[in-house]
């Protein structure tokens, strides 16, 4: 029987293939013959403790004017699927929480990564569970203590908990006079939780992401360089990249994490490290596939493929 796989995600007409985490699983699961379908959060629905979808056929090409193409929806209950891929992106809001609610139901497919995980592993917070790896973090709403912190490092970032692609992350010194604006919006007036971090100067050389299939890192990361007028080094904000071989720490730093991801079925992950310290935990929907398997000759998707049918 053919295996069959489900992308719930963003609308697929607005994604960029040539960068797209999503796009290179389509690609792989269609060379491997399985039946792909698309869908978005909002095509889910739950009666009587089952989940069901209104959800498309896709194929795909590797062509950036006519990337893919769908045939007429149908209506499945998620059970008869094989496998069941959770791709979209943050903000991780209350809208995101209900879908890992739905799809936890889910009980024959196997759904990745585990919507209970996600749930639990905010990707920001997760980090805390390794504190051997990390700067400084303090998470609080209030702003004496977050004062306190930049005084004590004299620079920090702060950022929202549920965001992503490095929108409303600050870099703030303890003599900003933006900095009480600063904490005041990101706290929403003291209401809202937000972490900081030490700020780590070798930033200026690369946020490293180093992905993880069940628990094993692949033998490299792509450095995320910040643009000359920015401090973040996020793709979405002007970040250059180029990959690089995985250093002792990098690898160290894999092996403390390794084990938790595996117990939490949080199969696919994205790990973010600056110099020696790891800031993120990406579980929602990791990216950089598409430029780490151009730049080294991977196929990083059909290890992630391998890895999901070789223990069902």
């Amino acid at each position: 029987m053919t295996t069959s796989i489900a992308f719930v995600m963003d609308p697929i007409e607005s994604i960029n293939i040539k960068k797209d985490t999503t796009f290179a699983m389509m690609l792989e699961a269609q060379k491997r013959g399985w039946n792909i379908f698309y869908l978005q959060p909002t095509d889910l629905w739950l009666q009587q403790s089952k989940v069901f979808a209104k959800m498309a056929r896709v194929t795909v090409k590797d062509n950036s004017e006519h990337y893919y193409s769908l045939e007429t929806s149908i209506t499945q209950a998620l059970d008869e699927l094989d496998f069941i891929f959770i791709r979209k992106d943050p903000p991780f809001d209350m809208d995101y929480i209900y879908m890992t609610y739905l799809l936890a139901h889910v009980k024959q497919a196997r759904v990745v990564n585990n919507p209970q995980s996600i749930r639990d592993c905010n990707e920001k917070l997760f980090t805390t569970w390794f504190p051997q790896c990390c700067p400084d973090i303090l998470v609080s709403a209030q702003k004496e203590r977050l004062r306190e912190f930049a005084s004590k490092y004299q620079t920090i970032v702060v950022k929202p908990l549920g965001g992503m692609g490095g929108r409303s992350i600050f870099r703030l010194s303890q003599n900003d006079p933006n900095l009480n604006v600063a904490i005041e919006t990101l706290t929403n007036g003291g209401k809202e939780l937000v972490m900081a971090q030490q700020f780590i100067p070798e930033i200026k050389n690369g946020d490293k992401r180093v992905l993880m299939i069940n628990g094993e890192p692949i033998g490299y990361a792509l450095a995320r360089i910040p643009a000359s007028n920015d401090f973040r080094g996020n793709l979405a904000a002007g970040a250059t990249s180029e990959g690089r071989e995985l250093t002792e720490r990098d690898l160290w730093i894999a092996n403390q994490v390794g084990p938790t991801l595996r117990d939490k079925g949080l199969i696919f992950v994205g790990l973010d490290i600056i110099g020696d310290h790891l800031t993120e935990i990406n579980v929602t929907s990791p990216t950089c596939v598409r430029e780490l398997d151009k730049i080294f000759n991977l196929n990083i998707s059909a290890s992630l493929f391998d890895a999901i049918t070789s223990d069902t």
